[in-house]
């Protein structure tokens, strides 16, 4: 995988940077290429070594059909649970560690459907607060609006999913 000075990348579980060097340097007296990133959300800086890109996640943005399909998974009312509270955590821990979208989305919306029915756990918050703001950034940095917009896109769909779950529910199906 290749990128490039000035590519909006994605970096898992910390949303959309941007790579603004890439340069040979020495840490610990390892000389290799970094990717000098500054992630977008709070302009902090990262360095990733070329040889890491692969296991840290780092991707491009994705193309505009894969938010479309991120927003009809969203939207179609299947929503996997667990009864359990640590089984549940491992898997969206699991799921969210991929950086991929259709995964990220999956937990954002079975931890909606859990926060409807009690409250999540502080560790659950938190993730559910990660995965809202890993699409957030990255609907709003693909279609180019705000992050306003694309929040009130992403809360859209989620209430249109746990709708048709309810509706699903209702009629027995």
């Amino acid at each position: 995988m290749s990128f490039e000075v000035g590519q909006k990348v994605v970096y898992p579980n910390h949303g959309v940077g941007l790579v603004e060097k890439i340069e040979p340097g020495a840490i610990d007296g390892i000389e290799q290429t970094y990717f000098h990133l500054r992630l977008l959300s709070n302009n902090s800086k990262v360095m990733v070594p070329r040889a890491n890109l692969e296991l840290v996640g780092l991707r491009p943005l994705c193309p505009e059909s894969e938010i479309r399909a991120l927003f009809d998974i969203l939207e179609d009312g299947n929503i996997d649970t667990y009864k359990d509270w640590k089984g549940r955590y491992k898997q969206n821990l699991d799921k969210m560690k991929t950086g991929r979208l259709t995964e990220v989305a999956e937990v954002l919306k079975n931890l909606r459907l859990v926060s409807q029915k009690k409250s999540l756990s502080f560790r659950e918050k938190k993730m559910y607060e990660r995965a809202k703001y890993f699409i957030v950034s990255e609907v709003a940095h693909v279609r180019g609006i705000t992050e306003r917009e694309a929040e009130q896109l992403v809360e859209s769909a989620l209430e249109s999913s746990l709708d048709k779950r309810d509706r699903r529910a209702r009629s027995g199906n």
